[in-house]
């Protein structure tokens, strides 16, 4: 379940709540109780591949892992 970011324009409020991505967006601010909240748009989640098994690191061509070796400076 994602965690969802608020804003209630009415008394500037943020937080946030953790919810189904079915749940309906919240409507009433918890603190001051006005149907003034605005969900925002988030920056997601990123996902980083580390270790060995994957294409960036064992599959890719022989002739790009040595020009991006080159790149690098042979590191």
């Amino acid at each position: 379940m994602p965690t969802y970011d608020y804003v209630c324009d009415g008394c500037g409020h943020a937080f946030e709540l953790f919810q189904s991505m079915t749940d309906g967006v919240k409507k009433t601010c918890p603190k001051c109780g006005k149907k003034k909240l605005r969900r925002l748009i988030g920056a997601g989640g990123a996902i980083v591949f580390k270790g060995s098994g994957f294409y960036k690191t064992d599959y890719r061509s022989e002739s790009y892992k040595k020009g991006a070796a080159a790149d690098s400076g042979g590191s």
